[in-house]
């Protein structure tokens, strides 16, 4: 059995601050730290993941001329209209600054098609197109999965999602996500459909 750590989103503008600010999303960044340092002293991989949006994203309301966080369709797929954010190069993109990043093995981007959003760290919403995460893995022969990050309820359920359709055995560090909540419960719904599909809650 071979382990990787991934860290979901923990991004400027999805902590205090930032245009899509999650609540105490700053909080999952001394969690995400503990892991990975456990990680790597046992020898085992962390891996981060940024969403990287190119300027005119086609999933941000000022793209789509609707309201933020209403409902619409981007390419035959239900969309919320996001607010601007992971913008490639952009302040807002980067890692939270009290992120180690000296701790991380590997960096991933994702939602860099500007015509199709991708909250799973393995494919856009679409299942069109795959990240490199997989294979990456792959290659190493990783076959179980910690995942903590941002946010709860988007990020973390389809990436968490999908990596148990590949096949990988998941457990979700709950003290370490963080939910946009548009709906009070939505987190609480992300972590119970994930326990569902065979994901443990730690």
């Amino acid at each position: 059995m071979k382990r990787a750590l991934i860290i979901i989103d923990i991004q400027n503008d999805f902590c205090p601050g930032g245009p899509m600010a999650v609540k105490e999303g700053d909080l999952t960044v001394n969690v995400a730290n503990r892991y990975a340092r456990e990680f790597r002293r046992k020898g085992e991989y962390v891996l981060a993941l940024q969403d990287w949006h190119p300027a005119n994203h086609g999933s941000f309301a000022s793209v789509s001329g609707e309201p933020v966080y209403t409902l619409g369709e981007l390419n035959g797929l239900a969309q919320i209209w996001w607010p601007d954010h992971g913008v490639q190069g952009s302040v807002g993109a980067d890692l939270h600054p009290d992120l180690d990043r000296s701790l991380i093995d590997a960096l991933f981007y994702k939602g860099q098609d500007i015509d199709v959003d991708s909250y799973s760290a393995f494919f856009d919403n679409g299942h069109r197109r795959k990240t490199e995460l997989d294979s990456w893995l792959r290659e190493r022969d990783v076959t179980d999965l910690v995942v903590l990050g941002i946010a709860t309820d988007y990020c973390v359920k389809y990436t968490v999602l999908d990596a148990l359709e590949l096949g990988y055995n998941v457990e979700v560090v709950v003290e370490g996500c963080r939910g946009v909540n548009l709906n009070p419960d939505d987190s609480t719904i992300a972590l119970s459909q994930m326990a569902a599909q065979g994901a443990v809650m730690i």
